[in-house]
């Protein structure tokens, strides 16, 4: 892979969008319906009320797919030094960075630019991203990066604690929906993944997008964003609701397979990430994901003669290669 294909090697020695990565027009954030009296949910996690916090995740979920949580227990000392492990990764030489994320020969750890789906996108995608496992077994960290120093060291107590987080969250959603207990800990949580965003400086915002309008294809998402830059957008009612940074927070959203789990009653939200002219924007994403072998389909808790399946069960290794082939159409197909 040559230095060319990572965003991050060129887009300095531009002043306008490279034409490959202009979205049509409907797309454009510059032409976006944007919500001006809406936001995003934020829960406390140390409250002392269990079932308020209970309620307030569960309503959440049902109307935006999406909510912050502070008071998570996640050190900011922890934070602060992945996220910096992070950025220099993605300011290494573009050789650098392509020799350490290309160590397993099935690509289990991944660098790459645009969305990495295995469709062509109409349009690129202004972003470099890094992914690799991080299951609990510490399977796969042979071929995690080495580089920058202490990258695997941090890294690791980091997907650890985000872990232990995710699957609280997961008890209590579980709660709320009356499954039960564990009933996430097993094969519906056993494959989590890292991915670590950046996002450079574009000349053009209002033409490109970091990511398109989509859902997240697995259980839950734990993301870290950056202080004072706001690029994530959640869709509710036919308009963008900007997801505003707040300091040592997590953003919380329901993937398309708690969707399916669930029976549609909470919802994978679709969301999108805009660029800006400056600065780079990092962002560290946690997707907790089932085994390949687990079946996912809709919990018998949550279905009913008056609520009947409204998805099928499948396999989530065959769900998941059916959800990145078929790109925006696979929900509607998927239905029963």
């Amino acid at each position: 892979m040559t230095e060319s294909k990572y965003v991050s090697s060129w887009y300095n020695l531009h002043s306008k969008v490279p034409e490959s990565y202009v979205q049509p027009l409907d797309r454009r954030p510059c032409n976006a319906v944007m919500s001006s009296n809406k936001t995003i949910p934020v829960i406390d996690l140390a409250g002392n009320d269990r079932d308020e916090i209970i309620k307030n995740i569960i309503k959440s979920s049902e109307e935006y797919g999406f909510f912050q949580v502070v008071n998570h227990g996640v050190a900011k000392e922890l934070v602060d030094e992945t996220l910096r492990i992070f950025k220099e990764f993605h300011a290494l030489p573009a050789d650098v960075k392509e020799s350490e994320s290309s160590k397993d020969a099935k690509q289990s750890c991944k660098l790459y630019t645009s969305s990495g789906r295995n469709v062509a996108d109409v349009a690129k995608y202004w972003k470099d991203s890094l992914k690799h496992p991080c299951p609990p077994s510490g399977e796969f960290t042979e071929y995690w990066p080495e580089k920058p120093e202490g990258y695997r060291e941090i890294v690791g107590k980091y997907t650890q604690e985000l872990r232990a987080l995710g699957l609280r969250i997961l008890e209590l959603i579980s709660e709320g929906l009356g499954l039960s207990p564990g009933y996430f800990s097993g094969d519906l949580s056993e494959n989590p993944i890292i991915l670590s965003h950046h996002y450079p400086p574009c000349p053009e915002p209002g033409l490109t997008l970091g990511a398109s309008k989509h859902k997240d294809p697995n259980t839950l998402t734990i993301l870290f964003q950056e202080p004072n830059i706001t690029a994530l957008h959640v869709m509710k009612d036919g308009a963008w609701i900007p997801v505003e940074p707040i300091s040592d927070a997590f953003v919380i959203n329901m993937g398309f397979m708690l969707q399916i789990i669930t029976n549609g009653r909470l919802i994978g939200a679709e969301h999108r990430v805009v660029t800006n002219s400056s600065p780079s924007r990092h962002t560290i994403a946690y997707f907790i994901n089932p085994s390949k072998e687990a079946i996912i389909g809709p919990a018998k808790e949550v279905t009913s003669s008056t609520s009947p399946p409204i998805y099928p069960s499948m396999p989530f290794g065959e769900l998941l290669e059916k959800f990145m082939n078929n790109g925006p159409y696979f929900e509607s197909q998927f239905r029963l």
